[in-house]
């Protein structure tokens, strides 16, 4: 069989063997997106005699089909097709917003796919760059052009999409299905995350503070809130920097999901799918569709704004965020219907500190490089709302934990 023949063609090399067996747990991230795929039957292409064919095939079907998403695959070409047709604008934009959510969760395959070879250090820091690669992309992208509040807006809406609709709709819809059971976490990685949010909750207050209380020419305090906003931002990837090395190095038993061998919904990981190289091109094809789609989205926010009758800023920070890690997001939510909270809470908490601390400030970053000004702090009402998200967030994570522990004592 051609299934049986590429696991044997991948576990020739004994190193890959040993790496595999330190597989046995794996990131929340991980866990959440296995939730979505599904086994191939690759029954069909084993009878094909030409190996390199047969392996070609394999690796097709591997990527395109193990996915639930699958499906979502065909707006790809459509979008295109739409693009290059001139057909309406808000049709290039919903079809480009429907192929990324796909795409969003084979790059999260592929990294997993190439942390085999590359072991856990090097496929978690894959992870950290290429986890929310579609928010990244999106906010090049809009930075390009010049589109910095739909840039603000698509990354204010992530951080909130993973702490008010993910969180909340796992602790919601897992209370609901497990109401007689306790819904257990390790309050230590709660708090690691919640800590950094908090801080880059203060990075994006600063500035907003010294706008208003500037003495200052408008001009000068704008051009004094600037600079504070980049050394914010450097710090803020300082921290995110030694977060990684917490994350992946010193403490990184704190970060790893228990894999259930019980759980049949789930597709086991053991073995990798595919081949290294074969893992590689895959995700380089995927993040150049991915940032040709974002091209589509940001070109076409505003006539699908016009044409569906919704604000800019509704689409920027409701729609984009939820459908570009819809995956990932009902990943989250059903391992909370299987009452594991742990998994859940590392893919809202832990996406939800990537955007604060690792893209925002990045584009910031970006931003000063390329010449254009960008701010870090928003306005005073997505400001307050940031800040009361994660106050509610880690109000209800401690109220839960003391709730616990209380019933174990």
């Amino acid at each position: 069989m051609a299934s049986s023949e590429a696991s044997t063609e991948l576990l020739e090399n004994g190193s890959i063997k040993k790496e595999m067996m330190r597989h046995g747990k794996r990131t929340a991230h991980n866990m959440s997106s296995s939730s979505l795929r599904k086994k191939s039957d690759l029954s069909l292409v084993s009878k094909i005699r030409v190996g390199f064919l047969r392996k070609f095939l394999v690796n097709l079907q591997e990527v395109l089909l193990g996915t639930k998403l699958s499906v979502l695959f065909l707006a790809v070409p459509f979008a295109i097709v739409a693009e290059y047709c001139n057909f309406g604008r808000a049709w290039v934009f919903g079809l480009s917003l429907l192929g990324l959510a796909p795409l969003a969760e084979r790059i999260s395959f592929l990294t997993e796919q190439i942390a085999f070879y590359t072991g856990p250090t090097v496929g978690g820091l894959l992870n950290a760059t290429c986890g929310n690669a579609t928010e990244l992309i999106i906010a090049i992208f809009a930075l390009i052009q010049h589109k910095v509040d739909v840039l603000k807006c698509s990354l204010l809406g992530s951080v909130l999409s993973n702490l008010l609709l993910v969180l909340g709709s796992s602790l919601f819809c897992g209370g609901i299905v497990n109401i007689s059971k306790h819904q257990k976490f390790d309050r230590k990685q709660a708090d690691v995350n919640s800590l950094l949010l908090f801080l880059g909750l203060l990075c994006h207050v600063l500035p907003l503070m010294f706008k208003f209380t500037g003495t200052t020419s408008a001009e000068a305090t704008a051009s004094a809130t600037l600079a504070l906003s980049r050394a914010s931002s450097i710090i803020m990837l300082i921290a995110y920097i030694a977060y990684l090395v917490f994350q992946l190095w010193t403490h990184r038993q704190l970060f790893e999901a228990e894999n259930d061998d019980d759980d049949d919904d789930v597709v086991s990981d053991e073995t990798p799918a595919v081949g290294f190289w074969s893992a590689f091109v895959w995700l380089v094809v995927m993040t150049a569709l991915v940032a040709l789609l974002s091209e589509y989205v940001v070109d076409t926010i505003e006539a699908a704004s016009d044409s569906w009758g919704l604000s800019v800023s509704f689409i920027s920070l409701i729609l984009l965020p939820i459908v570009g890690n819809a995956a990932e997001h009902a990943g989250a939510i059903i391992f909370a219907f299987r009452n594991k909270l742990d998994i859940s809470l590392g893919v809202a908490l832990g996406s939800a500190t990537q955007i604060s601390m690792f893209v925002v400030p990045l584009t910031v970053i970006a931003s000063w490089i390329i010449g254009i000004r960008m701010e870090l702090g928003f306005n005073l009402l997505e400001t307050s709302t940031l800040a009361l998200s994660i106050l509610v967030t880690t109000l209800t994570l401690q109220v839960n934990y003391l709730k616990l522990y209380q019933i174990k004592a």
